[in-house]
């Protein structure tokens, strides 16, 4: 791995984690869905217009256009759709982890569904890292975290999982810009029809926070991170880029600390160590192992 996949990684696992805390100041004074669809729109004629401008085109492939409609759904509607109407009663850092812990999900699942041999690092990260995760959460629910909100992060990340194992070889065949700018439009038609059922009439307060918040998610987790993770996967391979998520918890609660004023306490701290251990852990050994169910390129929060 060479210092510009380096650099790439981490710029995503930053962008990556920095959105939860963006999406958490979004629905303070927007709804949810409502603001994830218009997010998505713009962020996917974005991309399609930088595609165009590119010299990309919409001839994908068969697995190209099956990771742009699983994603749509499964990602960007259900996923971050979930997860947006969670952070109104749940705090950003909770979220991030939780998400987090989507590779540790793709690797249980690849062992139990897929039979795939786990070598003993693996499975070491595995119950280092759903300890720490239950190690937080014994402490958040000490603290009365909603429990609507926790569930529907959960359903979020169990979502993600499902669409990261159904789709392979998508990574491949160019059009990378052109795939990215798709799947948020897909995302956009879904969630646009949810809301218009569900949130009518839109309530939205316009202040300086919403509307800076707004743009950072829809150009930069939205489009750049996405991007960057697209080139990262193509550059380096789904599973060594995939090494670089054990930061997100780590990011994830520092920003949402430091933006948002979020506390932490010391098994909170600890399990956020322990659970990114455990990610790391995992992907290492799944480097050396056999071939794992390859991770398609997605957007994030």
């Amino acid at each position: 791995m060479d210092i510009r996949a380096i650099l790439m990684g981490l710029a995503f696992a930053a962008m990556w984690s920095s959105a939860f805390t963006s999406a958490r100041i979004i629905v303070e004074y927007a709804p949810p869905m409502g603001s994830l669809a218009l997010r998505f729109l713009l962020s996917g004629m974005i991309g399609i217009a930088l595609a165009l401008a590119m010299g990309q085109s919409f001839r994908l492939t068969r697995a190209q256009w099956r990771a742009t409609l699983v994603f749509g759904v499964c990602q960007n509607a259900i996923y971050l759709g979930l997860n947006f109407i969670a952070m109104q009663t749940i705090e950003a850092s909770l979220a991030s982890i939780i998400a987090s812990t989507m590779p540790l999900m793709v690797a249980l699942a690849g062992w139990l569904v897929f039979r795939e041999r786990l070598p003993r690092l693996a499975v070491a990260g595995l119950v280092a890292g759903f300890g720490g995760v239950t190690l937080i959460m014994g402490a958040r629910l000490g603290a009365g975290v909603d429990l609507n909100g926790l569930s529907l992060c959960i359903i979020a990340a169990v979502a993600l999982t499902v669409a990261t194992l159904s789709v392979r070889g998508a990574s491949s065949g160019g059009n990378v810009m052109m795939i990215v700018g798709l799947q948020m439009l897909v995302g956009a038609a879904l969630l646009a029809v949810a809301s218009a059922a569900l949130e009518w009439p839109f309530e939205v307060q316009v202040t300086r926070p919403l509307v800076l918040a707004f743009l950072y998610t829809t150009l930069v987790p939205g489009l750049a991170a996405t991007f960057v993770w697209f080139t990262l996967v193509n550059r380096i391979g789904a599973v060594k880029a995939s090494t670089f998520h054990f930061l997100n918890p780590f990011f994830g609660v520092a920003v949402a600390a430091l933006l948002l004023g979020e506390k932490l306490g010391p098994l909170d701290m600890i399990g956020v160590a322990i659970v990114g251990g455990g990610i790391l852990a995992v992907q290492l050994a799944r480097q050396g192992g056999p071939k794992p169910v390859p991770k398609t390129p997605r957007s994030v929060v």
